[in-house]
């Protein structure tokens, strides 16, 4: 089946004679009544009833009338949808992320776009298997590992580790605790597949030193409630929850930070459109925490 004659077939009905529609259509007269002829021959269905040189459609005729409609409504949807992958533009965005990152970066991030920007959908991922959704269901993927050499990628920010305590511990007055103080007080500590744990454990390791009362937590959201409620001090990259203080850890080499990136496939229609909302969101991080937590491109 032709959507040429589809719309032939159409024109008819809309028109009222075959004599009206070859007026508005680039065929004769005679080649669009063979057409029409024929496509009911291929159909196997008599459209039309030729009652006195006038075409009238058959009850099929009438039934078949909002299903040729649908087809060159989905046919143009089609081609809509093409010219839109040709020209790269991109009406969704999937956006791959660790929880913290989409509650902290992400969401308020989106609470700055535009209306002409694609609709994001955030896909929560764990911390080990954000880049592994660029190969299935996301067009972004947001992590503080390493981007994958196959990707395209860009930095967009360098985060503190904070270790938080309530705001009337004896530290909540000062910016910043040691390794070794911290080692020596009860520490509240993420899973092994969170960067932050990650980070404090080589650190701790490199530094000689032992955690002398670590209690490992499920959650950033979990850890700060429970420094809050002062059963220890929350190690986590989040934003402050609970009226807590962040102290930065300082190591021998500086603070323990984690660098946020932003990944792509760089064969993905839309790439100069992911490239350019990632840009966006380095600008937003700085922004939000200031331009120190921004680093060199």
């Amino acid at each position: 089946m032709e959507l040429r004659v589809l719309q032939y077939f159409l024109a008819v009905v809309d028109a009222g004679s075959v004599t009206a529609a070859a007026q508005q259509l680039p065929v004769a007269q005679p080649s669009l009544s063979r057409q029409l002829r024929r496509f009911e021959a291929d159909l196997g269905v008599q459209l039309f009833s030729r009652i006195r040189g006038r075409l009238v459609l058959t009850p099929a005729g009438e039934q078949f009338v909002p299903i040729a409609r649908d087809l060159i409504s989905r046919a143009d949807a089609v081609r809509a949808a093409a010219s839109a992958l040709a020209a790269g533009r991109l009406d969704r965005i999937r956006i791959a992320a660790p929880s913290t990152t989409l509650t902290d970066i992400i969401a308020p991030f989106i609470a700055t776009i535009g209306p002409d920007d694609p609709f994001p959908a955030l896909l929560e991922e764990d911390p080990a298997a954000v880049y592994a959704a660029l190969r299935t269901r996301a067009d972004l993927a947001i992590s503080t590992d390493r981007a994958p050499q196959d990707t395209a990628s860009t930095k967009l920010a360098i985060m503190p580790i904070w270790a938080f305590v309530p705001s009337g511990h004896r530290w909540a007055g000062r910016p910043s605790v040691t390794l070794a103080e911290l080692a020596d007080e009860t520490t509240l500590l993420l899973p092994g597949n969170y960067k932050p744990r990650q980070v404090l454990d080589r650190a701790i390791a490199d530094a000689g030193l032992t955690l002398r009362q670590p209690i490992e937590v499920t959650s950033p959201q979990l850890g700060q409630a429970l420094a809050a409620a002062g059963r220890g001090m929350a190690v986590v990259s989040d934003d402050p929850r609970f009226g807590l203080h962040g102290l930065r850890i300082e190591a021998s080499d500086g603070p323990l930070t984690l660098e946020l990136q932003a990944a792509w496939n760089p064969s993905h229609h839309a790439a100069a459109t992911i490239e350019s909302l990632a840009a966006r969101l380095r600008t937003y991080c700085g922004e939000r925490y200031g331009a120190e937590v921004l680093p060199p491109c």
